[in-house]
């Protein structure tokens, strides 16, 4: 696999994205084999939006790897905070480091950098547009979970139309034989018309609906995702919105046994802590699995084996 940055999840390629799936898994059954592939190595995360998931489990993924981590968690502690462009930080990073994992609220941030740095550029998130990594996790999670990533009916619900969580998965997943996508959302937070007609465009089977508990008994993966305050310009809209779907144990009484319970997270609401102890419910998890795909994706990029 030749790649030089991650920008998006179309970047990859179905093989690729399972040549990744199958390092992570032997990185997960065997660490030990692992644990000095990146001795020398310096990954900068430059983080000019919060994280706690996404920016901890790159670096815990380079520290596993026995490389060095560098960087800032705000833009605020930056040179950003005097005006320093992204390409000229890309440009002075690259002297630094060996690889950049870089999130940002604007769109297009990460390829800006990518086109001025002399290293691999992972897109860590952009604005509502963009995130790849997390659909690398969350691919790793359903592939760990179901045994497949084809044939099976995934339901997204909640905030849809600002969630890049749910624009990378529903392009990665798109991809797969047999995906069916129900999209369970208010009429304010539907999908993207540009997404809508990337859909129709490749002929996938989806519906979009505003019922969350009728749509349940017929899912074999539900992807709840927040209501996010960070996207809206109207305080009022938000508040609004924010409790349209609240995922509780009786609702889950329609759902199938086997059902396979996904959230990028942070949780606000949308997921009661009734439902944590349930066996369905996989977002802990997914979160771990986060770390071992960025491992995977880090040796990728640096050409380790």
């Amino acid at each position: 696999m030749q790649m030089k940055h991650l920008i998006d999840i179309l970047d990859l390629s179905v093989e690729e994205i399972d040549e990744l799936i199958v390092k992570a898994r032997d990185i997960m059954e065997k660490p030990q084999n692992y644990s000095e592939k990146c001795r020398g190595k310096k990954l900068a995360t430059l983080f000019y939006e919060p994280s706690t998931r996404t920016r901890l489990s790159f670096e815990a993924a380079m520290y596993e790897l026995g490389g060095h981590v560098l960087g800032f968690s705000e833009a605020q502690s930056s040179s950003a905070s005097k005006g320093e462009s992204v390409a000229d930080t890309a440009k002075m990073i690259s002297c630094y480091a060996d690889i950049i994992a870089m999130r940002h609220y604007k769109e297009g941030a990460p390829l800006v950098a990518s086109m001025n740095a002399s290293i691999p550029v992972i897109n860590a998130g952009d604005g509502g547009h963009n995130h790849p990594t997390q659909t690398l996790t969350d691919l790793l999670t359903i592939q760990c979970e179901k045994g497949r990533l084809a044939d099976m009916t995934i339901g997204f619900c909640g905030d849809l139309k600002f969630g890049r969580t749910v624009h990378s998965l529903l392009n990665a997943m798109s991809r797969y034989e047999g995906v069916r996508f129900v999209l369970i959302s208010p009429e304010e937070l539907r999908i993207p018309e540009y997404l809508r007609h990337e859909l129709q465009k490749k002929k996938i089977d989806f519906r979009e609906t505003q019922a969350l508990e009728e749509s349940l008994p017929e899912l074999d993966i539900l992807y709840m995702t927040r209501v996010q305050r960070e996207r809206f310009f109207n305080e009022a809209d938000y508040i609004r919105l924010r409790d349209s779907y609240i995922l509780t144990p009786e609702k889950l009484e329609k759902a199938r046994a086997d059902l396979s319970i996904l959230h990028p997270l942070p949780r606000v609401n949308e997921i009661s802590v009734r439902v944590d102890s349930d066996p369905r419910a996989c977002y802990f998890k997914q979160a771990l699995y986060g770390k071992y795909i960025r491992m995977a994706l880090i040796l990728r990029l640096l050409e380790i084996d």
